[in-house]
């Protein structure tokens, strides 16, 4: 028996055909208050960066999100909830696939797919985050050579290499702002 078409294109890729990643915009606010934003000056490769990586086995992405930003800034950091638009149901619910606001949710805000050619394809998760603590040293692989440092939101989304990393940062950052101007607090 023949199988029938899918009314939407789709494409399968199997478990050597992809890496799922994650990352997040990590945030704290200066003494007056204002969002700054961590960006990774990568002093291998000379650009700058957010923070993300691989998925480790039987890890959870939004686990993922939270190691590799500690990893590779130093700064021990938690999911920071929001409000945003997403097509995800609430708990325990039969919804409409339709997209809706919800209010503190830590859900991923963006994905990334990206074409690794011969190697596959790259998809990251992007989180929302928040300082917890302060810097801790030795915590990058042998591999990385990250050093991280805050700035304004508007200057640290400027310092971004990547059109990619910058779009992502700024929907970080007008997701958070919002979210303060709705009254709720971080």
């Amino acid at each position: 028996m023949q199988a029938a078409s899918r009314p939407h294109s789709s494409r399968v890729l199997f478990s050597e055909a992809f890496v799922i990643c994650a990352g997040s915009v990590l945030f704290r606010s200066d003494t007056a208050g204002r969002w700054q934003i961590c960006v990774l000056h990568d002093r291998v490769e000379k650009v700058h960066v957010l923070p993300k990586g691989r998925k480790d086995c039987g890890e959870s992405i939004d686990g993922a999100a939270v190691r590799e930003t500690y990893e590779e800034t130093g700064y021990p950091c938690k999911l920071l909830p929001c409000r945003m638009t997403t097509r995800a149901p609430l708990p325990h619910t039969n919804m409409l696939d339709e997209p809706r606001v919800v209010d503190d949710i830590s859900e991923p805000f963006a994905i990334t797919l990206r074409d690794l050619k011969e190697k596959g394809t790259k998809t990251i998760w992007w989180y929302l985050t928040v300082v917890s603590g302060g810097r801790e040293e030795g915590t990058q692989t042998d591999s990385e050579d990250f050093y991280p440092e805050f700035f304004q939101a508007d200057d640290a989304i400027r310092r971004l290499t990547f059109q990619d990393d910058k779009d992502i940062a700024q929907r970080a950052l007008t997701l958070v702002d919002s979210y303060i101007a709705a009254g709720h607090t971080t």
